[in-house]
Parts: structure tokens; C-alpha cells; sequence
């Protein structure tokens, strides 16, 4: 059903979410604000196909146009706690994950430091929660109008009756982005500098995984 135009936009989603990301720290900002109003848009597209539609390229932002405010809100909310998490461990690693993910620093020796791994467990840990509070919420505020409130909620305990699924889910995604990031990190040791170049040549090949 419309497989071209599904793939277009998805992959149109990719690019750009790679490419404002790629902007220095007010990139991250404004993407990580403005995701759970594109993750709707994606919804929006699947069930259009689902139900037989046509799609057009503005479903892209049809996100933008439901209960905008509360997404905003909740985009701001996972920048908020994300941030809080990175902070966290950045008492154990001296904020090498943190200037990693937030700043953007580049791969190099210091992130096989046991003081790294426990700091990158401690942040897995952290941010499971935070992911099965956001799994279904803008969903839940566009489709449904809840309250950000509402939505983390409803959503978090609609991952937690689905575990088993989502544990096995979580599995296979940690394999993944495991082998992405040793990939990222070969990528970088080849091409001195390249941190953010190897962040998006993995992008393009993680997409399909994911």
C-alpha cells in the first residue's frame, strides 16, 4: 500500500532529524522538542496507509497541526529528564557521557574506562523508564487530547503490561545500537575527526533496523 511514498517519508523523517541534529547543541534542543510531534506525523502516515489513503509529503508535519502545545510540552519534559540523566552520570564518568551525547565530543580512549561503563549502565537504567513513559504519549495526546500528565502515564503502564514483548524489543535494539556504536567508533578512528560524520553514515545504516 503506497510503499513508495511511505518510504520517501520515512526516510525523509531520517534525514532530517539527522541533519538538525548535526547543528551544535541547539540542534539536539529543537529535535529532541520537536519529536514527539514528528513521531505522530509517522503515526499519522501508517494509519493513512492502513486505512487506504493517499499520502502526500505534507504528512511529514501533520503532526504540528493536533494538540501542538502538549507536545511541545512533552518533547521539552524528555530534553528536561534526559539532561537530568546525562547529569546524573556525569558524577560517576567526570561527564564523559555527557559531552559525548550532549555536546558532541568524539570518540577516543577515554570511554573504555570502567568508571564509562558503569556510567552507561546507570544511564540504561535511568532511562528505561523514561522510555516506556514516552512509547505511546504523543500518540496519546494527539489521537486521544490528554494532558501531558495523562499521557506519560497511560503510556508507562501500557509498557509495563507488555513487557515480555518490549523486554525482547529492548534486547534486540541494545544488540543493535551496540554494534552501531562500535561502528561509529571505528568510523571515527579511520577518519580523525569525523565523530558527527560517523554519527550519520550510522543514522542511514541503523534506519532500516529500527
Amino acid at each position: 500500500k503506497n510503499r513508495l511514498m511511505l518510504s520517501l517519508i520515512v526516510f525523509a523523517y531520517w534525514l532530517m532529524m539527522m541533519s538538525v541534529n548535526s547543528v551544535p547543541v541547539i540542534g539536539q534542543v529543537i529535535a529532541t522538542v520537536c519529536l514527539p510531534a514528528l513521531s505522530v506525523s509517522m503515526m499519522n502516515a501508517f494509519r493513512r496507509v492502513e486505512q487506504g489513503g493517499v499520502l502526500a509529503p505534507q504528512m511529514l508535519f501533520s503532526g504540528f497541526t493536533a494538540n501542538l502545545q502538549t507536545l511541545l510540552v512533552l518533547g521539552g519534559i524528555y530534553l528536561g529528564a534526559a539532561l537530568a540523566i546525562f547529569s546524573i552520570s556525569a558524577l560517576v564518568d567526570d561527564g564523559v557521557l555527557f559531552n559525548l551525547f550532549v555536546i558532541g565530543g568524539q570518540f577516543d580512549s577515554s570511554l573504555s574506562t570502567s568508571a564509562v561503563l558503569l556510567s552507561a549502565q546507570i544511564a540504561t537504567a535511568l532511562f528505561f523508564p523514561l522510555v516506556m513513559a514516552y512509547w505511546y504519549a504523543p500518540v496519546l495526546a494527539a489521537w486521544h487530547g490528554h494532558s501531558p500528565i495523562k499521557a506519560l502515564f497511560f503510556s508507562f503502564v501500557a509498557c509495563l503490561r507488555n513487557w515480555r514483548a518490549f523486554l525482547v524489543y529492548s534486547l534486540g535494539l541494545l544488540v543493535c545500537a551496540l554494534a552501531m556504536l562500535m561502528l561509529s567508533a571505528m568510523i571515527s578512528a579511520l577518519l580523525a575527526g569525523a565523530g558527527r560524520l560517523s554519527f550519520m553514515v550510522v543514522g542511514f545504516i541503523a534506519m532500516p533496523i529500527v
